[in-house]
């Protein structure tokens, strides 16, 4: 595996550092920087988007033929390095990178005209219908009920742990249309608009306290909800399949560039954060944890590398990606245990009023220390969502070494 950029890349990689210092403005960077949970109001986003995709980027992962920009493997994995790197302001990925490429895979003709140019243009926003009340990581329990009524489906249920639902315009979710034979062959995937009568949208309070605009999480009520069968992604009854197709790319995310900017940012801390009359970067111990950090990241981005070797060479990710998410969600945490550390008793003041956007409240501590804690808080979740660590191992057990 050859691991050296040619000189193309490395030009197109200064490309994109300098769109990121033309277009990420300082003020999406400042409230970027004092999100807990990676979301800000919903129109800096919008903003941000429209740039990208005015530029060409905002679909990196897209074909040419539905507006993506036509890169090889390591080109995508230059821009979303470089994105991380930089701090940048995340596209949000339940259109874009989750069901955009299931609609590309399964959905028909009239579903790609309809659903695919508005999630490009972000005139629209997606959420995920996926986990239940006690259907989480064993998702083929989920109990959501799609029952057929002429052209429709009523549909009865609910889902949990909803991101930004409060914001979306539309939400795929997966739902019951069958309770014959096994669990996962009674599932198929439904489109639903949330103006539907019937839809509810109630917020969840996480223990970082988040609010409007970053307010995170909610559950999502269908009471006889009304959506047509026209609307469904795949066969009957098949969602199962559509459904892991999806998982692969909520996975397979690329880890290593925000890893690395987070360790950064730590180092950055220890030169200033004094420590037994020192700074706390000599300090042995917390540089013994900081290197450690630095060869895992090492690692990750190795791992990273060969999967982009296989993604260059026409594979798909499968399994492997269940590796990265492990790895990548589990030293997400760490750096932010070790974030925290750093701080000290910085840290621990957690006052919202200085994390909203336009306060005139002075930070107690230095800017770096405010949003530690609640993004401590916060990324606990980070095992969990998308498959749980757990539920990885065994895929990574069972495809992967054969056990």
């Amino acid at each position: 595996m050859d691991i050296e950029y040619t000189a193309e890349e490395d030009a197109f990689r200064a490309e994109v550092r300098d769109f990121i210092a033309q277009n990420h403005s300082d003020e999406i960077k400042a409230k970027t920087a004092k999100s807990l949970t990676g979301y800000i109001h919903k129109e800096d986003h919008i903003a941000w988007q429209k740039a990208l995709h005015k530029k060409g980027w905002i679909a990196p992962n897209w074909p040419v033929e539905h507006g993506g920009p036509g890169w090889s493997a390591t080109q995508k994995y230059i821009y979303e390095t470089e994105m991380m790197q930089a701090g940048c302001l995340r596209p949000v990925a339940f259109g874009l990178k989750m069901v955009a490429p299931v609609i590309m895979e399964f959905g028909t003709e009239e579903q790609k005209k309809k659903f695919l140019p508005d999630i490009l243009e972000t005139n629209v926003w997606w959420c995920q219908g996926y986990s239940e009340p006690g259907s989480g990581s064993d998702l083929a329990s989920l109990q959501t009920r799609a029952i057929p009524d002429g052209d429709d489906y009523i549909v009865n249920g609910s889902k949990i742990w909803t991101t930004m639902a409060q914001r979306a315009d539309w939400i795929f979710c997966l739902v019951r249309t069958s309770t014959e034979g096994k669990r996962q062959e009674g599932i198929s995937f439904l489109l639903i608009p949330m103006a539907t009568p019937g839809i509810k949208v109630e917020p969840i309070v996480l223990l970082d306290q988040t609010t409007a605009p970053d307010q995170e999480v909610n559950q999502v009520f269908f009471q006889d909800v009304r959506v047509p069968q026209a609307n469904r992604v795949g066969d009957e009854n098949d969602g199962w399949t559509v459904a892991k197709y999806l998982l692969e790319f909520e996975r397979g995310n690329a880890y290593a560039g925000g890893l690395q900017g987070g360790v950064a940012r730590i180092r950055e801390i220890a030169k200033q954060e004094r420590v037994d009359g020192g700074r706390l970067i000599e300090d042995p111990a917390f540089a013994a944890k900081l290197a450690q950090l630095e060869v895992t990241v090492a690692a990750i981005q190795y791992t990273e590398l060969r999967t982009l070797s296989a993604l260059s060479a026409g594979q798909r990710v499968g399994a492997e990606s269940s590796i990265l998410k492990c790895q990548g969600s589990s030293m997400t945490q760490e750096i932010g245990e070790l974030t925290v550390e750093a701080n000290a008793y910085y840290a621990s003041p957690f006052d919202r009023g200085v994390l909203d956007a336009g306060a005139n409240v002075a930070p107690i501590g230095p800017d770096y220390s405010i949003a530690a804690a609640g993004r401590y808080f916060n990324q606990r979740k980070a095992t969990i969502y998308g498959g749980s660590n757990e539920v990885q191992h065994e895929i990574v057990a069972k495809r992967i070494l054969g056990m």
